[in-house]
Protein backbone atom coordinates (compact mmCIF):
# COMPACT_ATOMS: atom_id res chain seq x y z
CA UNK A 1 0.00 0.00 0.00
CA UNK A 2 2.83 2.38 0.88
CA UNK A 3 4.51 1.90 -2.52
CA UNK A 4 1.39 3.26 -4.21
CA UNK A 5 1.14 6.26 -1.87
CA UNK A 6 -0.22 9.20 -3.92
CA UNK A 7 0.99 11.63 -1.25
CA UNK A 8 4.75 11.03 -1.06
CA UNK A 9 6.69 12.94 1.58
CA UNK A 10 3.56 13.81 3.58
CA UNK A 11 4.51 11.73 6.62
CA UNK A 12 1.43 9.56 6.43
CA UNK A 13 1.30 5.88 7.31
CA UNK A 14 0.30 4.73 3.86
CA UNK A 15 -3.20 3.81 4.99
CA UNK A 16 -5.46 5.62 2.53
CA UNK A 17 -9.20 5.27 1.99
CA UNK A 18 -11.50 6.75 -0.60
CA UNK A 19 -8.55 8.18 -2.57
CA UNK A 20 -7.61 10.95 -0.13
CA UNK A 21 -8.59 9.95 3.43
CA UNK A 22 -5.32 9.02 5.12
CA UNK A 23 -3.72 8.47 8.50
CA UNK A 24 -0.92 10.87 9.43
CA UNK A 25 1.87 10.24 11.91
CA UNK A 26 2.68 13.82 12.95
CA UNK A 27 3.88 14.34 16.53
CA UNK A 28 1.50 16.06 19.03
CA UNK A 29 1.89 19.82 19.54
CA UNK A 30 4.67 20.85 21.91
CA UNK A 31 2.27 22.50 24.36
CA UNK A 32 0.30 19.25 24.58
CA UNK A 33 3.45 17.21 25.35
CA UNK A 34 4.51 19.73 28.00
CA UNK A 35 1.10 19.50 29.66
CA UNK A 36 1.18 15.69 29.46
CA UNK A 37 4.56 15.32 31.16
CA UNK A 38 3.66 17.99 33.69
CA UNK A 39 0.58 15.97 34.65
CA UNK A 40 2.72 12.82 35.01
CA UNK A 41 5.15 14.67 37.28
CA UNK A 42 2.25 16.08 39.33
CA UNK A 43 0.72 12.61 39.67
CA UNK A 44 3.97 11.23 41.06
CA UNK A 45 4.41 14.24 43.36
CA UNK A 46 0.82 13.88 44.63
CA UNK A 47 1.50 10.23 45.48
CA UNK A 48 4.50 11.29 47.54
CA UNK A 49 2.75 14.16 49.33
CA UNK A 50 -0.69 12.62 50.03
CA UNK A 51 -2.16 9.18 50.88
CA UNK A 52 -2.31 7.20 47.68
CA UNK A 53 -0.27 4.04 47.12
CA UNK A 54 -1.87 0.78 48.33
CA UNK A 55 0.07 -1.34 50.80
CA UNK A 56 -0.56 -4.67 52.50
CA UNK A 57 -2.07 -3.04 55.60
CA UNK A 58 -3.71 -0.01 54.01
CA UNK A 59 -1.99 2.73 52.04
CA UNK A 60 0.90 5.15 52.19
CA UNK A 61 0.27 8.16 54.40
CA UNK A 62 2.22 10.72 52.36
CA UNK A 63 4.93 12.98 53.73
CA UNK A 64 2.34 15.66 54.60
CA UNK A 65 0.47 13.20 56.85
CA UNK A 66 -2.89 14.54 55.55
CA UNK A 67 -6.18 12.65 55.69
CA UNK A 68 -9.83 13.40 55.03
CA UNK A 69 -10.74 12.39 58.58
CA UNK A 70 -8.28 14.92 60.00
CA UNK A 71 -9.78 17.58 57.76
CA UNK A 72 -13.30 16.57 58.81
CA UNK A 73 -12.45 16.55 62.52
CA UNK A 74 -10.79 19.95 62.18
CA UNK A 75 -13.93 21.34 60.53
CA UNK A 76 -16.17 19.86 63.22
CA UNK A 77 -13.97 21.31 65.95
CA UNK A 78 -14.19 24.77 64.36
CA UNK A 79 -17.99 24.56 64.14
CA UNK A 80 -18.29 23.32 67.72
CA UNK A 81 -16.07 26.12 69.00
CA UNK A 82 -18.48 28.65 67.47
CA UNK A 83 -21.53 26.82 68.80
CA UNK A 84 -20.13 26.24 72.28
CA UNK A 85 -21.16 29.60 73.72
CA UNK A 86 -24.75 29.06 72.58
CA UNK A 87 -24.97 25.38 73.48
CA UNK A 88 -23.75 26.12 77.00
CA UNK A 89 -26.50 28.69 77.44
CA UNK A 90 -29.17 26.34 76.07
CA UNK A 91 -28.11 23.63 78.51
CA UNK A 92 -28.73 25.91 81.49
CA UNK A 93 -31.98 27.55 80.36
CA UNK A 94 -35.59 26.47 79.91
CA UNK A 95 -37.29 26.58 76.53
CA UNK A 96 -39.30 29.65 77.53
CA UNK A 97 -36.11 31.45 78.65
CA UNK A 98 -34.41 30.61 75.35
CA UNK A 99 -37.41 31.95 73.46
CA UNK A 100 -37.16 35.26 75.33
CA UNK A 101 -33.54 35.84 74.25
CA UNK A 102 -33.54 37.05 70.60
CA UNK A 103 -29.96 36.14 69.70
CA UNK A 104 -30.09 32.74 71.37
CA UNK A 105 -33.53 31.91 69.98
CA UNK A 106 -32.31 32.75 66.45
CA UNK A 107 -29.39 30.37 66.91
CA UNK A 108 -31.74 27.72 68.29
CA UNK A 109 -34.03 27.95 65.27
CA UNK A 110 -31.07 27.59 62.89
CA UNK A 111 -29.73 24.67 64.92
CA UNK A 112 -33.11 22.90 65.14
CA UNK A 113 -33.88 23.01 61.41
CA UNK A 114 -32.10 19.71 60.79
CA UNK A 115 -33.66 18.18 63.90
CA UNK A 116 -37.11 19.08 62.63
CA UNK A 117 -36.36 17.74 59.17
CA UNK A 118 -35.09 14.43 60.56
CA UNK A 119 -37.79 13.85 63.17
CA UNK A 120 -40.92 15.88 62.41
CA UNK A 121 -41.18 16.94 58.76
CA UNK A 122 -42.28 13.52 57.51
CA UNK A 123 -45.63 13.98 59.28
CA UNK A 124 -45.97 17.73 59.79
CA UNK A 125 -44.36 19.02 56.60
CA UNK A 126 -41.13 20.97 56.20
CA UNK A 127 -42.81 24.24 57.18
CA UNK A 128 -45.24 22.86 59.75
CA UNK A 129 -48.06 22.92 57.20
CA UNK A 130 -49.18 19.44 58.18
CA UNK A 131 -49.77 16.40 56.03
CA UNK A 132 -52.64 14.03 55.27
CA UNK A 133 -53.98 13.00 58.67
CA UNK A 134 -51.42 15.03 60.62
CA UNK A 135 -51.91 18.39 62.42
CA UNK A 136 -50.80 21.77 61.15
CA UNK A 137 -48.20 23.36 63.43
CA UNK A 138 -48.28 26.82 61.84
CA UNK A 139 -51.75 27.91 62.94
CA UNK A 140 -53.11 28.95 66.34
CA UNK A 141 -55.18 25.85 67.00
CA UNK A 142 -53.57 23.51 69.55
CA UNK A 143 -55.34 20.56 71.16
CA UNK A 144 -52.98 20.54 74.15
CA UNK A 145 -52.11 24.24 74.16
CA UNK A 146 -49.57 26.12 72.10
CA UNK A 147 -47.51 27.67 74.89
CA UNK A 148 -43.81 26.83 74.69
CA UNK A 149 -44.00 24.55 77.75
CA UNK A 150 -46.98 22.66 76.29
CA UNK A 151 -45.12 22.13 73.02
CA UNK A 152 -42.04 20.89 74.86
CA UNK A 153 -44.14 18.43 76.85
CA UNK A 154 -45.84 17.20 73.69
CA UNK A 155 -42.50 16.52 71.98
CA UNK A 156 -40.97 14.83 75.01
CA UNK A 157 -43.92 12.69 76.13
CA UNK A 158 -46.01 12.31 73.00
CA UNK A 159 -49.80 12.51 72.84
CA UNK A 160 -52.57 9.99 72.46
CA UNK A 161 -55.99 11.46 72.98
CA UNK A 162 -59.05 9.25 73.31
CA UNK A 163 -62.58 9.89 72.20
CA UNK A 164 -65.19 7.24 72.90
CA UNK A 165 -66.95 5.81 69.87
CA UNK A 166 -70.54 7.02 70.19
CA UNK A 167 -72.00 4.72 67.56
CA UNK A 168 -73.38 2.49 70.33
CA UNK A 169 -74.61 5.42 72.40
CA UNK A 170 -76.26 7.64 69.81
CA UNK A 171 -78.70 6.74 67.07
CA UNK A 172 -77.93 7.66 63.46
CA UNK A 173 -80.48 10.47 63.74
CA UNK A 174 -78.84 11.86 66.87
CA UNK A 175 -75.37 11.62 65.29
CA UNK A 176 -76.63 13.45 62.22
CA UNK A 177 -78.18 16.22 64.30
CA UNK A 178 -75.07 16.65 66.47
CA UNK A 179 -72.74 16.63 63.45
CA UNK A 180 -74.75 19.38 61.74
CA UNK A 181 -74.57 21.54 64.87
CA UNK A 182 -70.79 21.05 65.03
CA UNK A 183 -70.39 21.83 61.33
CA UNK A 184 -72.29 25.07 61.91
CA UNK A 185 -69.85 25.95 64.70
CA UNK A 186 -72.55 25.84 67.38
CA UNK A 187 -72.45 22.39 69.01
CA UNK A 188 -74.34 23.54 72.10
CA UNK A 189 -77.41 24.24 69.96
CA UNK A 190 -78.07 20.50 69.80
CA UNK A 191 -79.51 19.01 73.03
CA UNK A 192 -77.48 15.85 72.53
CA UNK A 193 -74.29 17.79 73.21
CA UNK A 194 -75.33 18.23 76.83
CA UNK A 195 -77.54 15.20 77.31
CA UNK A 196 -75.10 12.64 75.92
CA UNK A 197 -72.12 13.89 77.92
CA UNK A 198 -70.09 15.72 75.24
CA UNK A 199 -69.62 18.58 77.70
CA UNK A 200 -67.46 16.36 79.92
CA UNK A 201 -64.56 16.63 77.45
CA UNK A 202 -65.40 19.54 75.18
CA UNK A 203 -66.68 21.89 77.89
CA UNK A 204 -69.97 23.62 78.38
CA UNK A 205 -69.21 26.00 75.51
CA UNK A 206 -67.84 23.30 73.17
CA UNK A 207 -64.43 24.97 72.94
CA UNK A 208 -62.51 21.99 74.26
CA UNK A 209 -60.05 21.55 77.12
CA UNK A 210 -56.28 21.67 76.58
CA UNK A 211 -55.69 19.51 79.65
CA UNK A 212 -57.57 16.68 77.93
CA UNK A 213 -56.55 17.48 74.38
CA UNK A 214 -60.23 17.72 73.41
CA UNK A 215 -61.01 19.68 70.25
CA UNK A 216 -62.59 23.08 69.99
CA UNK A 217 -65.84 22.34 68.12
CA UNK A 218 -66.68 25.97 67.41
CA UNK A 219 -63.74 27.20 65.30
CA UNK A 220 -64.20 25.20 62.10
CA UNK A 221 -60.73 23.65 62.37
CA UNK A 222 -60.72 19.86 62.16
CA UNK A 223 -58.10 17.30 63.08
CA UNK A 224 -59.51 14.84 60.54
CA UNK A 225 -60.33 16.15 57.09
CA UNK A 226 -62.79 14.45 54.72
CA UNK A 227 -61.51 11.57 52.63
CA UNK A 228 -61.93 11.52 48.85
CA UNK A 229 -65.62 11.58 47.93
CA UNK A 230 -66.59 12.46 51.51
CA UNK A 231 -68.14 15.70 52.74
CA UNK A 232 -67.10 17.51 55.90
CA UNK A 233 -70.38 16.47 57.49
CA UNK A 234 -69.64 12.82 56.68
CA UNK A 235 -66.20 13.16 58.29
CA UNK A 236 -67.65 14.70 61.46
CA UNK A 237 -70.23 11.94 61.71
CA UNK A 238 -67.50 9.28 61.32
CA UNK A 239 -65.50 10.82 64.17
CA UNK A 240 -68.56 10.89 66.43
CA UNK A 241 -69.58 7.38 65.51
CA UNK A 242 -66.20 5.63 65.61
CA UNK A 243 -64.30 7.82 68.06
CA UNK A 244 -60.55 8.37 68.26
CA UNK A 245 -58.09 5.73 69.46
CA UNK A 246 -60.97 3.67 70.84
CA UNK A 247 -59.59 0.12 71.08
CA UNK A 248 -63.11 -1.33 71.15
CA UNK A 249 -63.97 0.07 67.70
CA UNK A 250 -62.17 -1.34 64.61
CA UNK A 251 -63.05 1.74 62.52
CA UNK A 252 -61.85 4.26 65.09
CA UNK A 253 -59.77 7.24 64.06
CA UNK A 254 -56.08 6.83 64.83
CA UNK A 255 -54.12 9.80 66.14
CA UNK A 256 -50.88 9.18 68.00
CA UNK A 257 -47.97 11.55 68.49
CA UNK A 258 -44.90 9.46 69.45
CA UNK A 259 -42.76 10.44 72.42
CA UNK A 260 -39.28 11.72 71.59
CA UNK A 261 -38.02 11.90 75.16
CA UNK A 262 -36.18 8.61 74.75
CA UNK A 263 -34.82 9.47 71.29
CA UNK A 264 -33.58 13.03 71.65
CA UNK A 265 -31.60 14.83 74.32
CA UNK A 266 -33.24 17.37 76.60
CA UNK A 267 -31.45 20.19 74.77
CA UNK A 268 -32.64 18.92 71.38
CA UNK A 269 -36.22 18.80 72.64
CA UNK A 270 -35.92 22.39 73.90
CA UNK A 271 -34.59 23.42 70.50
CA UNK A 272 -37.48 21.73 68.71
CA UNK A 273 -40.00 23.35 71.05
CA UNK A 274 -38.60 26.80 70.24
CA UNK A 275 -38.49 25.95 66.52
CA UNK A 276 -42.14 24.83 66.43
CA UNK A 277 -43.25 27.81 68.51
CA UNK A 278 -41.51 30.11 66.02
CA UNK A 279 -43.76 28.84 63.23
CA UNK A 280 -46.19 31.43 64.53
CA UNK A 281 -48.82 29.21 66.04
CA UNK A 282 -47.53 29.18 69.59
CA UNK A 283 -49.52 30.96 72.29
Amino acid sequence: MAENNPFPGENNTGHIWDDNLRELSNPPPRWWMIAFWASVIWWIAYGVLYPMWPTIDGNTKGIMDWSQMQEYEKGVAEVESVRAQYETQIEGLSASEILAMPGLSDYTVASAKVLFGDNCAACHGGGGQGGPGFPVLADDDWLYGGAIDNIQQTIAMGRKGIMTAHGKILSDTEIDSLAKAIEAGNPTSDPNFTQKGCIACHGMDGKGMAVLGSANLTDGIYRFMPADGETLLDSIKDTIKYGVNDVTEPKTREAVMPAFGDRLSKDDIKKLAVYVHKFGGGQ
